[in-house]
C-alpha cells in the first residue's frame, strides 16, 4: 500500500473516530456519581484487618538495638 493510501486511510479512521457519539446511559452515570459522593475517601476500608501493635513492635526492635539487650 502506498504512502497515500496509507495516509488517507488512517485520516479515514481519525475522522470516524473524532465524530464517534456513542449512546450514554445517564441514568447509570447519575447512579455512580451519586455513590461516589457518599463514600469518604479518607477512610481505610482495610485498617480493621491490620494488628498495628505487632508491626510497631518489630519495627521499634530493628531500629535500636539497645532495646533488644535491655
Amino acid at each position: 500500500m502506498g504512502r497515500g493510501r496509507q495516509k488517507a486511510k488512517h485520516t479515514k479512521v481519525a475522522r470516524e473516530l473524532k465524530y464517534f457519539t456513542p449512546d450514554t446511559n445517564l441514568t447509570a452515570l447519575e447512579r455512580e456519581l451519586a455513590a461516589a459522593a457518599h463514600e469518604n475517601e479518607y477512610v481505610d476500608k482495610w485498617a480493621d484487618l491490620v494488628d498495628d501493635d505487632d508491626d510497631l513492635d518489630e519495627d521499634d526492635d530493628a531500629e535500636n538495638p539497645a532495646a533488644q539487650t535491655a
